[in-house]
């Protein structure tokens, strides 16, 4: 599939190890957002009239970045979310979809390019029935380790320890170029989905102001086992949202100062169950508030506007993205 393709999947594809199996929910509800239009949603949901994302493309700190402003922007005051997607990124027509509808909730909007114009390769292969041939199924199982292989690679492209400066540097661009959000919100919202999840943790932590490259964390015993890399600082945002996080592990948890809300999906392989429950336990240990919610019977990234035909998904992805916004508004 080609990379103009990828970037129009739907967002619940990214990095969905599964989505190969006919049937399979990731799969049904993936249909391509092509030509730059998707379904817009009311409130987060998918309705039936296309629309084209109304932010632009521009950079701070020579890193390219998607805004989206509310329409009254700047004569009545808004606060300043960071969105960071998750492996499809800022060019994936959903994404820029998703940054829009938290535009429209008042919501001076940054999504920044966490990957340097290298989103996860195609993660999602077209299966076989039952009746293909040994060479076909032979074939299929070649190209799903093909797609690991090329998964592995980018995750490893692409650390904590390589993104958290990009937006280290965006973080401060921003804070200087719209300050009257910063104040309007009293500081920098976050909201991260899949792999931008980890990302969004780490800078709700005392990791996560300031990245410098080739040092170490000041204190292992206070921030826990964490990648190289990274120091302690304070918080670089005052709240975060954590949309079915991705590669999370849980030494991210350790350091965590500002509020935290986590939405999950049940059995996601992409972020278990343990992990997250010994997380939570950790933030609540020490007295960093903590809000759950977990949606059962969809798949990871159901929360991102996409053209999901089960009547199920539409409705968990309006409720999710109002408890979001509930969320967001009480911090």
């Amino acid at each position: 599939m080609a990379d103009d393709e990828l970037a129009t999947r739907a967002p619940e594809s990214d990095l969905a190890e599964d989505s190969a199996i006919p049937g399979d929910s990731a799969v049904d509800q993936g249909a391509s957002l092509g030509n730059e239009q998707a379904q817009v949603h009311e409130a987060g949901q998918a309705t039936s009239t296309p629309q084209v994302p109304t932010g632009e493309i521009t950079k701070f700190s020579d890193i390219e970045c998607y805004i989206t402003k509310p329409a009254d922007y700047p004569h009545a005051p808004c606060k300043l979310l960071l969105f960071l997607t998750g492996g499809t990124g800022i060019h994936a027509p959903a994404n820029k979809l998703q940054a829009d509808a938290y535009a429209e909730q008042g919501y001076l909007v940054i999504m920044p390019d966490q990957f340097n114009n290298d989103p996860a390769p195609n993660s999602v292969f077209s299966a076989a029935d039952n009746q293909s041939s040994f060479l076909e199924q032979l074939k299929l199982r070649a190209a799903e380790v093909a797609k690991s292989f090329r998964l592995d690679m980018w995750l490893a492209r692409h650390t904590p320890a390589s993104v958290l400066p990009r937006l280290a540097k965006v973080v401060a661009a921003v804070r200087d170029e719209f300050a009257d959000a910063v104040q309007a919100g009293g500081g920098v919202y976050c909201v991260g989905v899949s792999v931008g999840g980890r990302h969004a943790l780490l800078l709700a932590s005392e990791l996560g102001a300031d990245v410098f490259e080739g040092q170490k964390e000041v204190s292992e015993e206070a921030a826990g086992k964490v990648e190289e890399g990274m120091i302690r600082r304070g918080p670089a945002v005052k709240a975060a949202v954590i949309l079915h996080g991705a590669t999370i592990e849980r030494e991210d948890f350790v350091a965590v100062k500002s509020p935290i809300a986590l939405l999950s999906v049940d059995e996601d392989a992409l972020f278990g169950e343990e992990v997250r429950e010994a997380g939570v336990k950790s933030m609540k240990e020490k007295g960093v508030e903590v809000t759950e919610w977990t949606y059962p019977g969809v798949p990871h990234g159901f929360a991102v506007v996409g053209e999901y035909q089960d009547e199920a998904i539409k409705q968990a992805q309006k409720q999710a993205f109002e408890a979001v916004l509930e969320w967001l508004k009480a911090h």
